[in-house]
């Protein structure tokens, strides 16, 4: 398993999970089983920050896949430049 296959899973494993935060947060402002997430000691507050991070992980492991391989498909190119 290469480098930006390894950053596309992680940026699919964040993604995903920042949108179940997001979803357990809705249901925590809904008051849906509000009183199960207290009991755990997660506020509304806690969920927001883990869905933000785990988007902000989510978009710079597939920028970084997309440049890594942007750089595999530009290395024959500079290579044959150099050569020249």
């Amino acid at each position: 398993m290469d480098r930006s296959t390894r950053l596309h899973i992680v940026g699919k494993i964040t993604y995903y999970v920042g949108w179940i935060a997001l979803l357990l947060g809705g249901l925590m402002q809904m008051n849906i089983a509000k009183a199960f997430f207290m009991s755990m000691g997660v506020s509304k507050r806690n969920l927001f920050e883990v869905s933000v991070m785990c988007f902000i992980i989510c978009v710079a492991s597939e920028v970084r896949a997309f440049t890594t391989v942007e750089e595999k498909e530009l290395a024959p190119v500079v290579r044959r430049q150099a050569a020249a």
